[in-house]
């Protein structure tokens, strides 16, 4: 009986992202996050010898979410936008970036050169942030690209 019950709640914590991700949170908002990304898995008809076997694969699928930075990147003038980039991008901020920190970010969609004044700034905030700002940056590109 304790191995179900054992197994039950590793598979629960496992599906919630488990005990890092309320640690992570402490000191951040307490507004929920959320990233919402659609689950399909698609038929590949595999044909070898003259046999049919019928083999599923999951398509790669984007995580998608909806807020500021999702919101400045559909508005702004850059080639490669697009809806599901722009969300993917924002869910990437959702798990990387506080709130004040997506504000911030924000900024540099509307003047591009305030990014490059915070990444040569001396402040010891501007620091901090610029350095996680980047380790984001980086993040949403393995991610969404």
């Amino acid at each position: 009986m304790k191995k179900p019950i054992i197994l039950g709640l590793a598979l629960l914590l496992a599906g919630c992202g488990g005990y890092h991700k309320a640690k992570r949170e402490v000191g951040r908002s307490a507004a929920p996050r959320t990233i919402s990304a659609p689950i399909a898995i698609t038929p590949n008809a595999n044909t070898s010898a003259g046999a049919t076997e019928a083999s599923y694969q999951a398509p790669d699928v984007k995580p998608f979410a909806n807020g500021p930075i999702q919101r400045a990147c559909a508005n702004s003038d850059r080639k490669a936008r697009s809806r599901e980039l722009c969300g993917c991008i924002q869910a990437v901020a959702d798990e990387t970036l506080s709130n004040s920190e997506q504000s911030r970010a924000v900024g540099f969609y509307k003047d591009p050169h305030s990014a490059q004044e915070v990444r040569q700034s001396d402040d010891l905030s501007d620091e901090r942030f610029w350095k996680t700002y980047t380790n984001y940056a980086k993040s949403a590109e393995r991610i969404c690209r």
